[in-house]
């Protein structure tokens, strides 16, 4: 059985980083530094043109909840349109009922929407009340996988969690590990949930190349991110976990 290392990637330079590091799929999203949202047409347009890998495009309207009104759900609908319209191979969203159940009704509409793309759904998963409920809704919505951390702050912390998930998906559904996966925890994490498919960023930070720098003015909360400092894939990062996994006899 294959191995899958899902790169979370938000700009065109980190997709082709994890291609050549040897990702075997790109989930492009903006803003990760708010857990991210859908991106531009134009950065799905040139990641599709500039990389052969399978192409998720996350399908997010805004950030914060995963509670979505009608309109918001009308935007969702057409950037699923225009996710496939601009080539890519699957969607990655998610949605909860304010109980904290999973939304499995809209949820189904949205995998029909994207047919025949495929549909991750993400980590609100890991916000839902009853994960074993979820996972069923999910299931009987059509999705193809789950992104989750085991509801928990890390997808380490998470694993026993995981491990279980993937018993009682009995390969109905893919089971993804995700949230602060790198190549010093990917070993445990594999061999203590025996997934397939795995999702983290493998990002490393860099300095800006900007000599003339304005200080004390912020685009964003300056506690989040600096204009200054910039968050990118890495390909040893990245290529030192595929190694790792490669070693892992399941």
């Amino acid at each position: 059985m294959s191995l899958i290392v899902e790169i979370c990637a938000d700009s065109v330079e980190s997709a082709i980083v994890a291609e050549s590091a040897g990702a075997g799929r790109i989930e492009l999203c903006s803003a990760l530094v708010e857990g991210g949202v859908t991106p531009s047409a134009g950065l799905i347009e040139s990641v599709r043109r500039n990389t052969g890998i399978k192409l998720h495009v996350l399908i997010r309207p805004r950030s914060g909840d995963f509670l979505y009104s009608d309109t918001e759900f009308s935007v969702m609908r057409r950037d699923i349109d225009m996710a496939g319209e601009l080539g890519a191979d699957g969607i990655v969203t998610g949605i909860l009922n304010s109980d904290g159940t999973v939304d499995a009704e809209r949820t189904a509409l949205l995998a029909e929407y994207a047919t025949p793309m495929s549909l991750t759904f993400h980590r609100a998963f890991d916000l839902c009340r009853d994960p074993k409920k979820g996972l069923e809704d999910i299931m009987a919505a059509g999705a193809a996988r789950v992104l989750t951390s085991g509801q928990a702050k890390s997808a380490i912390e998470g694993a026993t969690l995981i491990k279980s998930l993937i018993k009682d998906a009995a390969g109905r559904i893919i089971i993804m590990p995700g949230g602060g996966i790198d190549e010093y925890n990917i070993a445990l994490l594999a061999v203590s949930t025996g997934a397939l498919e795995y999702h983290l960023s493998g990002r490393r930070q860099r300095e800006s190349e900007m000599t003339f720098r304005r200080r004390g003015i912020y685009m964003g909360d300056p506690r989040l991110q600096s204009e200054y400092v910039l968050k990118s894939a890495d390909a040893e990062r990245i290529s030192s976990v595929i190694m790792i996994l490669k070693g892992i006899v399941f």
